[in-house]
């Protein structure tokens, strides 16, 4: 079975966040330990997700403490990828291996918290998960650090100041949840200053195929190809289409089109739902993509719609290419 890199999930958040709430129950998160294992995932990069408000500290080393706990409790199962070696290996690896990433910059520092203390926090995550994949600045709404994809503001002083900090760090910047402006004011800061700073978009799809604030317009889809960045396809049914669920190959074959042939990967966003406050979005995902058993299936449809290679090249290779890039 063909082996799976899954760039987002929010398990970590949902087990924080949820009572009784256990990695085992598929049926209210798709990224299940069982869904995980059933799709042959052999990496799932765990989102450390809190929204811009009081207390988004706290909940992300609580997470970040999670993180640490799965890897102790269930060490059957999962693995901490931490190394180009391992990433190598992973196709032939038994277990599920976990890498950390940071889903908003709200969860190191909040609005009036002093920025030293949020770099604090910053080391403490990385200290308890070991790597961090990525950092997001925002989530939909605007922060201390810019404007998240609900808005139109650009890049901030705070958050300049936090690309300079991970500047050489190997710690990749999120697009998934810019505002167009504030993905195009990184773009220009990072070639400004020369910053060494990897760039993805860990589970967004293509604005000319779904127009939705959450999708990449061509213009910075295309700059992060052209950087050998990694754009991540989202399974939730309100950013790839309402009503078709196969508009996502159409989201893989728009990247393609792009020249995303070595970026298009997966980054299917499962979380938990159920206490969602626009329930008019139910369901959230088709059931055709329901939580990651589903990749199997969708595997093959694609080979049908491509190559072997490709789909190789989009279900693992393109990941474990790009990671062992910037770490090395």
């Amino acid at each position: 079975m063909t082996p799976v890199i899954d760039l987002h999930c929010d398990l970590l958040s949902y087990l924080n966040h949820v009572p009784d709430a256990t990695p085992y129950k598929t049926e209210e998160i798709g990224a299940s330990f069982p869904a995980l294992e059933a799709g042959n995932v052999k990496l799932q990069v765990m989102a450390i997700y809190t929204a811009s408000e009081k207390g988004s500290t706290e909940s992300a080393l609580k997470q970040s403490l999670l993180f640490k706990k799965l890897l102790t409790e269930h060490a059957d199962r999962l693995a901490l990828a931490k190394s180009t070696a391992t990433i190598q290996s992973l196709p032939a690896s038994t277990k599920t291996n976990m890498l950390a990433a940071i889903e908003n910059a709200s969860g190191i520092c909040e609005e009036d918290d002093k920025l030293a203390d949020g770099f604090k926090n910053l080391e403490t995550i990385i200290s308890n998960t070991e790597k961090i994949l990525y950092i997001g600045l925002t989530h939909h709404a605007e922060n201390r650090f810019g404007g998240g994809n609900n808005t139109k503001v650009g890049l901030k002083e705070d958050g300049k100041a936090l690309l300079d900090y991970i500047n050489g760090r190997k710690i990749a910047i999120d697009f998934s949840h810019t505002s167009d402006a504030l993905a195009h004011d990184i773009l220009n800061y990072l070639t400004q200053k020369n910053l060494d700073i990897p760039i993805l978009a860990s589970h967004s799809n293509f604005r000319p195929i779904f127009d939705h604030p959450r999708n990449l317009p061509d213009d910075i889809a295309m700059e992060i190809i052209n950087q050998g960045g990694l754009i991540g396809m989202n399974f939730l049914r309100a950013f790839m289409n309402n009503d078709d669920p196969n508009a996502l190959y159409d989201h893989i074959a728009h990247g393609l089109s792009l020249g995303g042939a070595n970026s298009i990967c997966f980054g299917a966003d499962f979380f938990y739902t159920g206490n969602h406050p626009d329930q008019s979005r139910r369901p959230f995902y088709f059931k055709e993509h329901e939580n990651a058993s589903c990749y199997p299936a969708l595997l093959k449809e694609l080979t049908k719609r491509t190559n072997a290679e490709q789909v190789e090249a989009i279900s693992h290779k393109n990941v474990a290419n790009y990671i062992q890039k910037i770490w090395s």
